[in-house]
């Protein structure tokens, strides 16, 4: 496995190897969650790369990017093992030189939501990910469907700006009682993991309620907004039940409907979400949540 630091560095190497590229980016930390999008990648493409930056420009809270896990020598590691072709490794300012004054400002699918709760986030996240799409020239990019905003976000751009990059979405894996895989899961103590689960119980009762003939979205909000009071670690920031193109939120759940939240347990903020079902279908294990906002076929192209 290669690695490379700067983009003069990575646009060498990949006129050195122009076979079909799949990319996975990552802000590093790495778990099952993300060497499962490098395996896929491995499997659909000749070569596959990763990148571990953890973007700045995506933080809208210098504490959080400080707080942010790092250990570059296991992530480097498990890359190896999973079969990765390149690493890139930029730092901060091969990716934001001097003088850098040029951003993606996204549309209205980035407002609500993460977008109004954390300001400016999305534009970190277009911003770079445009810069790692024009970098790599990858045939395929494959993002978790656990941020599933994000990767609206993502898709909107990439169809909007004509990206020849197709955006793939991938399950969210999940742990035995449900929570997330998630880098940031390693800033919880034992108590606060054990917390944790309830992000996953309170999205399954929605989910529960609605296959039960529950189509009203205020209720299933509020069946959300029952099972996370329930534990005294959880302050809920938001609950949704929102429409899978626009992200806004629903007076009538829908079949594709997104439930997501945003959760702080201890100083950890978590999200997570799931795709309601049409009725009578069989709910995925609770190890795996598969199609993204708007995607029913993951495998589409960035026009959703």
């Amino acid at each position: 496995m290669n690695s490379v630091q700067t983009p003069a560095e990575l646009r060498a190497w990949r006129a050195a190897h122009p076979a079909a590229l799949g990319l996975v980016p990552t802000m590093g930390f790495l778990h099952e969650g993300h060497l499962s999008l490098v395996r896929r990648a491995k499997a659909e493409n000749a070569l596959v790369a990763a990148s571990i930056f953890a973007n700045p420009a995506q933080f809208n809270n210098p504490a959080d990017l400080a707080a942010y896990p790092r250990d570059i020598p296991r992530d480097l590691a498990l890359l190896a093992g999973a079969g990765c072709d390149l690493v890139f490794l930029p730092e901060p300012a091969d990716m934001y030189p001097p003088g850098f004054d040029t951003w993606v400002i996204p549309g209205a699918i980035a407002a609500p939501l993460e977008g109004e709760h954390r300001p400016g986030h999305f534009r970190g996240v277009a911003t770079v990910v445009l810069k790692l799409f024009n970098l790599f020239d990858a045939q395929r990019a494959y993002f978790g469907q656990k941020d599933a905003q994000q990767l609206a976000v993502i898709r909107s751009m990439a169809r909007d700006l004509d990206l020849p990059t197709a955006v793939i979405g991938c399950p969210t894996l999940r742990e035995a009682d449900g929570l997330a895989m998630s880098s940031r899961n390693s800033r919880l103590s034992a108590v606060e993991r054990s917390a944790a689960a309830v992000l996953y119980r309170a999205l399954s009762a929605a989910r529960r309620a609605w296959l039960a003939g529950e189509a009203d979205a205020e209720a299933l909000r509020a069946t959300m907004r029952a099972t996370l009071a329930e534990e005294p670690l959880a302050r809920t920031e938001y609950v949704s039940v929102a429409h899978p193109d626009s992200l806004l939120e629903l007076e009538r759940a829908m079949p594709g409907a997104v439930l997501s939240m945003a959760v702080n347990i201890g100083r950890t903020r978590l999200i997570d979400n799931i795709v309601l079902e049409a009725a009578g279908v069989i709910p995925p294990p609770g190890g795996i949540q598969s199609t993204a906002p708007g995607q029913p076929n993951p495998d589409n192209r960035a026009l959703s």
